[in-house]
């Protein structure tokens, strides 16, 4: 299935948020992705867990896909499931690169559809913060939110070569810079410095756009 909706429209699709928070007792930070889709709950519940179908258009999942047990994303993040509520939501750890955050996903039906809520909180470190800002990881969310409704709309099957060769296209390329500049403004709400943020949002885009053989050349 190739990617084909206009990106500067569907990215507007999407509301965001950041927020400042605490864990612990350590600072955190708060992303907050906000879509309506048509689709009736129970077909995005059944899409954002459902073993045999999350492949087709996030990745493959293995592990013990219940309350308490542990979950893993192939080539990913893994965690643990620490509560899940069919067909209103969940909320799981989110491990990756030695680093724990927390993820929250919420639906509510719309009358017309519905309305998916995810919220994703982590400790920070300021560096990498002032580096990337919440587009680090937002876009990724972005990326996947669209995905999700490529597959629901069409009910077909996600090319993971084709999306990653449509990040690279200049359609693709819009809709990064679009998100990042979205996450950014977000991070601006939350009080920081509007040039620091459009900065980050910047190598934000320059992360996502440039091909694997670039990079590996320029490190």
């Amino acid at each position: 299935m190739e990617i084909n909706s206009d990106p500067l429209e569907t990215v507007n699709l999407v509301g965001r948020e950041i927020r400042s928070g605490t864990r612990d007792g350590e600072p955190t930070k708060i992303a907050v992705a906000r879509r309506r889709y048509s689709a009736e709950r129970p077909d995005v519940w059944d899409a954002l867990t459902n073993p045999e179908r999350l492949p087709r258009w996030f990745m493959p999942v293995e592990g013990d896909l219940s309350v308490g047990g542990r979950y893993q994303l192939e080539g990913n993040a893994g965690g643990v499931i620490e509560s899940c509520t069919e067909p209103e939501g969940f909320n799981v750890t989110w491990e990756y690169g030695g680093q724990v955050s927390w993820l929250q996903v919420k639906l509510s039906d719309t009358g017309r559809g519905t309305l998916l809520e995810l919220t994703h909180e982590a400790h920070v470190d300021r560096d990498f913060w002032e580096q990337f800002g919440p587009g680090a990881t937002g876009v990724g969310w972005d990326l996947g939110l669209h995905g999700l409704d490529q597959h629901l709309t069409s009910g077909a099957d996600l090319d993971p070569t084709a999306a990653e060769a449509w990040t690279l296209s200049p359609e693709g390329k819009r809709f990064i810079r679009s998100a990042a500049e979205h996450w950014a403004e977000a991070a601006v709400g939350d009080g920081d410095d509007p040039e620091q943020a459009r900065s980050a949002a910047e190598r934000t885009v320059a992360f996502y756009t440039t091909p694997p053989e670039a990079a590996d050349q320029e490190g």
